[in-house]
């Protein structure tokens, strides 16, 4: 969500009616998310002026670890330094930090490519914004998930039920510190999800929406006390519920 946000961001500074926007002080203190959207907190290093040149040699973009060479327009201005240096910036400080984890893991290669392009600078921002609504569609719609064998059968479904909330297993990227909270496509992914970790013996489906629109799935390693819940399912292990009596 923030690389996507700051993509966007980007895209814009690089369209705006002032022109190509370079932010000069790039830095993460700089950005702050205000209702899911990266906002820029000071625009006071922002400039829309563009390295002069006579000459190609004159438009080296220079970074602490990478050297990039740009072309010298025929109106004397380094082409797309502004745009190009937001895009490394965002790059170094953001995307390699943020961009490697949590993704599913069909998912992951479209976001290597991703970053080895944008820290090669090989995509600008049209490319880097595109490539990331790609990942996005197929994240929200559930195109990502690779055909396999459905597993829902093998539970049983207490529609109107929860699990009471507590301390259980935790799993990586759990959006609860408690125990084990993922955003799933369905819960027939779900049922994938816990098939997968030996601890989960029933999970929880939630009216509880990401900021793409999929729901959170909450996964326990034991069936404790239910609670009456008309926006929620439990699902539980047909060899769970056996052994628990259900």
């Amino acid at each position: 969500q923030i690389c996507l946000s700051l993509v966007k961001l980007l895209f814009y500074l690089a369209h705006s009616p002032l022109g190509s926007i370079v932010l000069l002080d790039f830095q993460p203190r700089q950005f702050v998310m205000v209702d899911g959207n990266l906002k820029v907190t000071d625009m006071d290093d922002a400039s829309t002026e563009e390295l002069s040149c006579k000459e190609d040699n004159d438009c080296t973009l220079d970074f602490p670890t990478k050297s990039f060479p740009l072309k010298c327009s025929v109106v004397g201005k380094c082409e797309g330094i502004n745009e190009k240096k937001n895009l490394f910036n965002a790059y170094r400080y953001f995307f390699t930090y943020l961009l490697p984890h949590s993704a599913p893991l069909s998912l992951r290669p479209f976001l290597s490519d991703i970053l080895n392009a944008t820290g090669d600078l090989r995509y600008g921002i049209n490319e880097t914004l595109k490539a990331f609504e790609k990942v996005l569609h197929l994240y929200k719609s559930g195109l990502y998930l690779q055909k396999r064998p459905l597993l829902l059968k093998d539970y049983i479904s207490l529609k109107g039920f929860r699990v009471v909330e507590g301390e259980d297993y935790k799993c990586w990227p759990s959006y609860s510190h408690l125990g084990c909270l993922l955003s799933v496509h369905s819960a027939e992914e779900a049922a994938a999800i816990c098939n997968s970790q030996s601890q989960c013996q029933s999970f929880t489906m939630t009216q509880q929406r990401t900021w793409t629109g999929r729901p959170l799935a909450s996964f326990q390693s034991s069936l404790t006390d239910l609670i009456p819940d008309a926006n929620a399912v439990v699902y539980i292990k047909r060899s769970a519920s056996s052994g628990e009596g259900l």
